[in-house]
């Protein structure tokens, strides 16, 4: 491998850690790729893409920061650490601070301690990860990137939460996130459909393990499902969504429930998994709906909140012009776009049979007034462009 400069892309799940490696000069054009899956288990198993060639172990059991380490091991092999220029990171939560990717340091580190509060299925992990790197690589330029910016300049009745004013002052907004993965739908409509990246009414539905649906308008946010943490919005896969606040009461007085217990109920064993009792993948659970009721169930659930979301949309934004799916699932099962977008007619949404069952990058039919595509969600490369901006300005300022 050559010997020019890398940005490594990091970008840590609750039991996953993607990453990337590109040359600087050259972003988004992968020298490699791949990931940790099951995380936190016994069975943890790493992955690389390089060109066609894929390859995977199972490595035991591991932390995001011993994977970490790990991964580091293998770069010094595989490519050399001194050939690493820059470390992208992905950041679930920025707080009210930090609204755009910048230089991790001291300072930065220190609030992201203050804010795991607001994200604990989160910050505690990605601190773990940016604090391996600075071990090993401590004169290395490391970027957050930061998944609540893209919501940034959201309307101010759209960031409010409907309880005592003054915990606003505090930080109990509404910041939205999976705002990287948004940023590179927008960009994608900006280099193939300009106008209405630029003026459009826009939804984005990110459905994954992790989902969300957010309102875009003129190229900004002007509102999304997820809220002050990303349990809140649509049912997920074990992550429950929003929830009657009375529930909290009922649980901790009448069921023996405590916070914690609480708190891991409705990130880890509700959502989907919660509702069928059997599993969390909708690949699963699209597999036993004809034989078992509740997992049929989970999956009409699923689908009618996604459509209620659109529709609530599509009337704050007075109307739509452009649906977009990205996620695993938005990107690849036809039959949940179709269940998602079928009697959505009236707002002129209306999909191409074919064109959606190959995941065409338009699926809508050519008579619709409403424009449905289909765009692969990419934040490696969005973090990779910002990590470039940030080396190229220190280099400038050099």
């Amino acid at each position: 491998m050559g010997n020019g400069r890398h940005i490594l892309i990091l970008n840590g799940g609750s039991s996953s850690l993607k990453f990337a490696v590109c040359e600087a000069s050259r972003c988004g054009a992968w020298t490699l790729r791949g990931q940790f899956e099951r995380i936190g288990t016994s069975q943890t198993r790493f992955f690389v893409t390089e060109g066609r060639t894929e390859s995977r172990r199972d490595v035991g059991s591991m932390k995001h920061g011993t994977a970490t380490s790990f991964l580091l091991d293998w770069l010094e092999k595989r490519l050399g650490l001194a050939t690493i220029a820059a470390i992208g990171h992905r950041v679930v939560h920025g707080g009210l601070r930090y609204q755009a990717p910048e230089e991790i340091n001291d300072v930065m580190i220190t609030e992201l301690r203050r804010l795991r509060p607001f994200a604990p299925e989160h910050l505690p992990t990605e601190l773990d990860i940016i604090s391996a790197c600075s071990e090993r690589l401590s004169r290395v330029l490391q970027v957050a990137c930061f998944d609540t910016a893209f919501h940034r300049d959201m309307p101010a009745l759209a960031r409010i939460i409907p309880i005592p004013r003054r915990f606003c002052a505090e930080g109990v907004v509404r910041y939205g996130f999976h705002g990287i993965s948004y940023t590179h739908l927008l960009e994608s409509l900006r280099r193939d459909a300009p106008e209405w990246a630029a003026t459009g009414r826009l939804i984005f539905a990110h459905l994954g393990n992790g989902a969300s649906v957010a309102a875009v308008k003129d190229g900004r946010s002007v509102d999304t499902t997820m809220g002050f943490t990303p349990a809140a919005g649509i049912p997920m896969s074990t992550r429950s969504g929003d929830l009657d606040p009375g529930i909290f009461l009922y649980l901790t007085q009448h069921a023996g429930v405590d916070p914690p217990g609480f708190d891991k109920m409705v990130n880890h064993h509700s959502g989907l998994l919660g509702i069928s009792e059997t599993s969390g993948d909708l690949r699963d659970l699209l597999d036993r709906e004809e034989s078992d009721d509740r997992a049929a169930e989970a999956v009409a659930l699923f689908c009618y909140s996604v459509k209620k979301q659109i529709g609530a949309y599509a009337a704050a934004l007075g109307g739509l012009d452009v649906l977009v799916f990205t996620g695993g699932i938005g990107e690849h099962s036809p039959v949940i776009r179709d269940r998602i977008c079928g009697g959505l007619g009236f707002l002129g949404v209306e999909l191409d049979p074919a064109l959606n069952a190959s995941a065409s990058p338009v699926i809508s039919a050519a008579s619709a007034d409403v424009e449905v595509r289909v765009i692969a969600a990419d934040e490696e490369a969005v973090i990779a462009a910002a990590v470039n901006d940030v080396l190229t300005r220190k280099d400038s300022s050099r």
